[in-house]
């Protein structure tokens, strides 16, 4: 049965209130692997840009049968993330979260839905914009159209400028999770094999984060206020333990253009990288 699109755009907003503490803040750190005493200290602590993906965030919603989803078959795409104030590490936080626009691909190939979360601080302080294209694997052929999808950012055809290489710890996923996504596609082996994968995938936003933690060491000096915007496009799974290296071109204006792969496999996992740093 195919998704009904006229009901999931015209589904209110989810709105989601948090409240925020530092250990949070410093779990969600310890999900993407950091080390440095400035992410994981709470007497100086400071929130990792990427955590806005967590923040007001309203659970694995697709499960619900409300939305007609084909939950098991559901991957991440691609995310983007616009910083507009430093994020706190502790306080009050309220999401909104909406459908904003759906695109078939077909009957056998699936379906993207584009995910926007606006996140507030508790005094109304617009902190990040959270917008994602979550692939339905399993419904496409709906009767919409495939036209109108963002535009990927393209990748330079020459050397990077530069090139980071972080490990991921084989209970990556499981120690990512407690930061709120509890999809069992990566913890359950059996969900893990029903979607198709051999084992338990790291999240998508856990290898994202590895990589705002490589841009941000690379080209911001570990100062959270300086990377403003982060897109891109997951191509392949990650597994935990796998080594990420996120390869980087610079561009006019603090901009960036990025792309990762796993060094074992030598698998591209995420690719059309676009960074925006002060």
């Amino acid at each position: 049965m195919a998704i009904d699109p006229d009901t999931l755009l015209s589904m209110p907003p989810i709105v989601t209130r948090q409240t925020l503490e530092r250990r949070d803040t410093i779990l969600y750190a310890l999900g993407i692997g950091a080390t440095e005493l400035g992410f994981l200290f709470e007497e100086r602590l400071q929130a990792l840009p990427t955590m806005a993906v967590t923040l007001g965030y309203p659970g694995f919603f697709w499960r619900d049968s409300a939305y007609g989803a084909n939950w098991q078959k559901i991957l991440h795409g691609e995310q983007s993330t616009v910083l507009h104030a430093p994020l706190p590490v502790e306080g009050e936080i309220v999401g909104s979260t909406r459908i904003e626009a759906l695109y078939d691909k077909g009957p056998d190939k699936g379906a993207l839905a584009m995910v926007t979360r606006e996140i507030h601080d508790g005094v109304g302080t617009h902190l990040a914009t959270s917008r994602s294209m979550t692939f339905l694997r399993g419904d496409g052929g709906f009767g919409g159209s495939s036209e109108g999808a963002p535009v990927p950012h393209p990748v330079p055809d020459r050397a990077p400028d530069d090139i980071v290489t972080l490990p991921s710890a084989a209970n990556q996923a499981q120690i990512y999770r407690l930061s709120g996504d509890l999809n069992p596609l990566h913890i359950d082996p059996d969900v893990a094999k029903a979607g198709g994968f051999e084992a338990p995938i790291l999240h998508g936003l856990a290898t994202y984060g590895l990589i705002g933690r490589a841009l941000l060491a690379a080209r911001c000096d570990n100062a959270p206020a300086r990377l403003k915007r982060i897109d891109g496009r997951f191509s392949a799974p990650v597994y935990p333990g796998e080594t990420i290296e996120t390869s980087i071109w610079d561009q006019a204006d603090g901009k960036l253009a990025f792309r990762a792969r796993v060094v074992e496999r030598d698998r591209i996992v995420f690719t059309n990288g676009y960074a925006e740093t002060a």
